[in-house]
């Protein structure tokens, strides 16, 4: 009860499968899941496109408490997480993450903000953290 398959069989079976278009092709989905990566963020893209606990952070970083900047621990007990070390430091893990992709600033070590910087800052100043000197003596 064995089944036979022809050369000709396999090569019209791989013709049919060329022949079709592409799913792959199509273009990518966007959309926020957990786990997901964060892309970077070019002018325009709004938040809703990071997963949900970076959507979470950016919230409160905009939010009149985040303004000033926000220290991590300071930052868990804003989301109502426990301020013990793991969290924290899962924390700082993502909120840097936002810095690299372009969704947050460092303005200090260890001190975080929104993107956009507060009235009060310094207008000058083009880099964030990077030349403290220069921005934030």
């Amino acid at each position: 009860m064995g089944y036979t398959i022809t050369r000709d069989a396999i090569r019209a079976t791989v013709a049919e499968v060329l022949a079709e278009p592409s799913s792959a092709a199509a273009e990518p989905v966007r959309g926020a899941m957990a786990g997901s990566l964060v892309p970077h963020r070019i002018e325009g893209m709004a938040a809703s496109v990071l997963a949900p606990d970076y959507q979470r952070i950016v919230s409160v970083l905009e939010s009149e408490a985040g303004r000033e900047g926000m220290r991590c621990q300071q930052l868990a007990v804003a989301l109502g997480l426990q301020v013990v070390p793991a969290k924290v430091e899962g924390l700082r893990s993502k909120a840097k993450r936002l810095v690299e992709r372009g969704w947050a600033l460092q303005v200090r070590p260890g001190v975080f903000t929104a993107l956009t910087l507060p009235a009060k800052s310094h207008a000058t100043c083009a880099v964030p953290y990077r030349d403290s000197a220069t921005c934030w003596s």
